[in-house]
């Protein structure tokens, strides 16, 4: 991917158009990915679909939200360094406001309704990471080998919980695909013109770089750092989509006792009811943490240190991608490491996710609820977290 030319188009018009898609986007990573290309290729013809294609392999290829990489890439495509800036935000901001208000008035919900929308907001969270883990154990894990190495990932956390257990299933996960050597190799594409050179792709690896390395050695010196430390590594662990980054937050957040397990819950399954990218979950939990920075300030240090890694890890392979995706090795790689990385979503899915949300029948009754009308009857993610609120407030009455 290497730059021709000067950008098409304006910051401006840049921002318009996230900002409408920052608006309408429902149905998480995958879906975003139909909205851009209706928008920006059907539409608005920014690139024809052959190089929509590239773009999108070469995000979903990379750990990060892979809807909000392809949205800043094609930002830089159409107008340079300031584009993919206004992509950035005008996809982000919508969501992310919502979610603010929700944490600073979450707290003060109280009574049977308030408590009840709540309890309501964590049910369905069980329901969306088990259509998740359903979704992405048939994509990932298509054969026994790789269903093993999820079954694998599980039994790591089992033994070794926590951050330090998931970075070893995803390293050996990687490494059993390695052994396994199903990588073919994927013939080069379409190219998408970027102003990235060489020089700027290795300052933008070395940054991510050292943020992993430094970051955690600076993170005694203030409760400040120590939040970007965990936002930021969260972000630049997430392999598979969105909803991989529940169990790494969990594991960064809620553990050490920043967030309580019933806030975090609640928060995302507010995430679930609002457009953009699931990423903006962290503007709740910085809004929520219990010693500051929370507030604004704690949701602006939480959203810019979990989308910063993925961001720069793309900007560092840009100029190379085209022979990287190419190399059977690496995929074989990737293959391992993505069915790991159901696994831990599975582990997710029974604790923190099932075991605080579901006390007895009627709440396993209503996150059942949930999951048909996820998968069987296709109802829109923010419309089932609509229901399983009202579900929570009928389930509090009635007690």
């Amino acid at each position: 991917m290497t730059p021709k030319g000067p950008p098409q188009g304006t910051p401006k018009e840049v921002f318009a158009a996230f900002f409408k898609l920052g608006l309408t986007s429902f149905g998480g990573p995958i879906a975003h990915l139909g909205y851009f290309r209706d928008e920006l290729v059907t539409r608005r013809r920014w690139l024809d679909d052959r190089a929509y294609a590239d773009l999108v392999a070469l995000c979903q290829f990379l750990p990060g939200p892979a809807s909000s990489q392809v949205g800043f890439a094609l930002g830089m495509m159409r107008a340079g360094w300031l584009g993919a800036l206004a992509a950035f935000v005008a996809f982000t901001l919508p969501s992310a406001l919502v979610l603010l208000v929700f944490a600073t008035s979450a707290a003060s919900i109280a009574g049977p309704v308030g408590t009840g929308a709540l309890h309501g907001l964590k049910i369905v969270a069980v329901a969306i990471i088990a259509q998740a883990v359903w979704g992405m154990a048939k994509a990932l894990c298509p054969d026994r080998e790789r269903a093993a190495i999820a079954v694998g990932a599980v039994g790591v956390l089992a033994f070794v919980p926590g951050a330090v257990g998931m970075v070893g299933a995803i390293v050996l996960g990687g490494v059993c695909g390695l052994a396994l050597g199903r990588g073919t190799g994927t013939p080069v594409g379409g190219h998408v013109m970027m102003p990235v050179s060489r020089g700027a792709a290795m300052a933008a690896l070395a940054t991510f770089l050292a943020g992993l390395v430094l970051l955690p050695l600076l993170a005694s010196q203030s409760h400040a750092l120590a939040v970007i430390d965990a936002f930021y590594r969260a972000g630049a662990l997430v392999f598979g989509g969105g909803h991989v980054v529940l169990p790494l937050l969990q594991a960064e957040i809620v553990q050490p006792g920043w967030v309580t397990p019933d806030a975090f819950l609640a928060g995302y399954g507010a995430a679930q009811a609002v457009p953009g990218p699931l990423f903006t979950f962290a503007a709740y939990l910085g809004a929520v943490l219990g010693p500051a920075p929370n507030g604004v300030t704690g949701a602006a240090l939480a959203l810019g240190a979990i989308f910063l890694p993925g961001f720069l890890l793309l900007i560092g392979v840009m100029p190379f991608w085209d022979r990287f995706r190419a190399m059977a090795r690496a995929q074989s790689l990737m293959q391992g490491a993505n069915a790991a990385v159901v696994g831990i979503l599975g582990a997710a899915l029974y604790t923190p996710v099932f075991t605080n949300a579901i006390g007895d029948m009627r709440d396993f009754t209503l996150a059942l609820v949930c999951f048909i009308a996820l998968m069987v009857w296709k109802a829109p993610p923010w419309a089932v977290v609509v229901m399983a609120a009202f579900g929570g407030v009928g389930l509090a009455l009635v007690q």
